[in-house]
């Protein structure tokens, strides 16, 4: 037999393979694509390139740090803290006592305008340790209820201020709301009042979207213990601005919330008299307030983060490439990758 001559036994092996039942491939289908045989760009990082990519981003980076500080720098801020200023000097050893006590909590300040302060100023209040991003806090709340007025009783999410002893629903319900904020601020300025603008301070999204024109508080802040501002059961929740701002909690311990606009010029040396209550308990947690006056700028209100963040990284970025100017005139590299 030859040797070129297949043998029967490899013939019949053969015809056995194919005539049994093909095995599933896990073998993925072939394309392009998941074989990553797509046309791809490999650019090749020379001395040159790396030095030119550190020079843009720090041609463009500085410029706009600089003009963003500039910005931030022309808003006027005045800041008074009040919470110790305005506790009697017998309970100064016993703040929280002062402030659970009933009566008249009023308290005079004044405040100096030291640079010219153009409309609209806008007036904030900030709290400080005041933990707003609290998993608990922020859940108590019905987006339902402060929408619907049919959703009356859709306060399964508003524990312990869901239900009055008498098993009513409370609205609007949950923690939130009943922590309002309640210290108010009366100006004059020359012994004239200075009116604050309250309209429009709330987010109209949230005016139009969120809280229903028909819905009306009902049983708020009648329990035993209570946590902050009443509500006129008369005006809809639509219409309640301090509210709306409040229930926008804030992500971080200390933050402000817009309390008024005012809408007229202060000129430097001007003396502005406040007369404010001081309601608000923050003596339990040791948080602080403040009453903020502040202008604004194209860029938003006082913040030099971002143009400290910019030229941070502008001039980082210009740092490398001088360093690798000089190491590639130093020490030029022989090689060339063709």
């Amino acid at each position: 037999m030859s040797p070129n001559t297949p043998s029967s036994s490899a013939g019949g092996a053969g015809s056995a393979d194919s005539a049994a039942p093909r095995r599933n491939s896990k073998r993925p289908k072939y394309s392009k694509f998941t074989q990553q045989e797509l046309p791809a760009c490999k650019p090749i990082l020379t001395p040159r390139w790396v030095i030119s990519a550190f020079m843009l981003v720090s041609i463009v980076f500085i410029p706009i740090g600089v003009v963003s500080l500039f910005a931030s720098r022309d808003v006027v801020e005045i800041i008074d803290r009040y919470e110790t200023a305005c506790i009697p000097d017998n309970f100064k050893n016993d703040k929280l006592a002062y402030i659970q006590s009933p009566g008249d909590k009023s308290c005079n300040r004044t405040i100096t305008v030291k640079k010219l302060m153009k409309q609209p100023i806008y007036v904030y209040y900030q709290l400080d340790n005041f933990y707003q991003n609290h998993r608990r806090y922020v859940k108590s709340r019905s987006d339902s209820q402060l929408k619907d007025p049919s959703s009356e009783n859709d306060v399964s999410s508003c524990k312990p201020e869901d239900v009055t002893q008498n098993g009513t629903s409370i609205v609007p319900c949950g923690l939130i709301a009943w922590s309002l904020f309640n210290d108010t601020y009366d100006f004059s300025l020359n012994n004239q009042q200075l009116p604050v603008n309250k309209k429009g301070i709330s987010w109209k999204s949230d005016r139009d979207s969120k809280f229903g024109r028909d819905v009306f508080p009902k049983n708020f802040q009648n329990g035993t213990l209570r946590g902050g501002k009443l509500l006129d059961p008369t005006v809809p929740l639509s219409e309640q601005e301090d509210l709306i701002v409040w229930m926008r909690t804030a992500a971080l311990p200390t933050f402000r919330k817009l309390y008024g606009k005012i809408e007229r010029d202060l000129q430097p040396n001007e003396v502005i008299h406040v007369t404010l209550q001081n309601n608000y308990n923050t003596y339990s947690f040791n948080g602080k307030k403040k009453l903020v006056l502040s202008t604004t700028s194209w860029l938003g209100g006082k913040n030099d983060f971002l143009g400290i963040a910019y030229l941070t990284v502008g001039g980082l970025c210009f740092f490398l490439a001088l360093s690798f100017t000089v190491v590639y005139l130093v020490k030029p590299s022989s090689e060339h990758i063709t």
